[in-house]
């Protein structure tokens, strides 16, 4: 999926974290900056990077606020802002479609 615009979602509250995403030139560009990095930063990534690729994204410049967010959190703030990125309001695979 082509990121056209850019698009934010979540909150920078506690157990939240802010996603934006913002066209790119090639290449996934991530940026993270959490308040837990040090013991999740790498599942933090992961999860990331595979919501990205379950949705096709291939370029895109990313940045995640994190506030001590779970992964299903991660996964649903990544999904919304791609979606919104490209205008989708409607028809939204959620449920298990995006695993």
């Amino acid at each position: 999926m082509e990121i056209k615009k850019a698009a934010m979602a979540g909150t920078l509250e506690s157990s939240d974290a802010q996603v934006t995403v913002e066209p790119g030139d090639g290449t996934v560009e991530l940026t993270i900056e959490s308040s837990v990095i040090h013991q999740f930063g790498k599942q933090i990534r992961a999860v990331i990077l595979e919501t990205l690729g379950r949705l096709e994204v291939t370029s895109a410049k990313v940045k995640v606020v994190d506030k001590g967010a779970l992964d299903c959190t991660l996964k649903a703030r990544v999904e919304c802002a791609v979606f919104r990125s490209n205008g989708r309001t409607e028809s939204l695979p959620w449920g298990g479609a995006i695993r």
